[in-house]
């Protein structure tokens, strides 16, 4: 009874590393996605929110 528990325990982290790469991997794919106008845009928005964070 024992060994079927280390089996189930076992199987279960390996589903679980197994899923948490399809997640990295959608989320690397979205990363990737964007253009370099897109990035560069998204960068200047940050910094002029950080900016006027530090003015206020």
């Amino acid at each position: 009874m024992r060994k079927r528990w280390w089996k189930v325990l076992g199987l279960a982290g390996v589903m679980g590393v197994a899923a948490t790469g399809v997640v990295m991997a959608r989320a690397e794919r979205r990363r990737r996605a964007y253009t370099p106008e897109e990035i560069r845009a998204k960068l200047k928005e940050k910094v002029e929110g950080q900016a006027e964070g530090r003015r206020s």
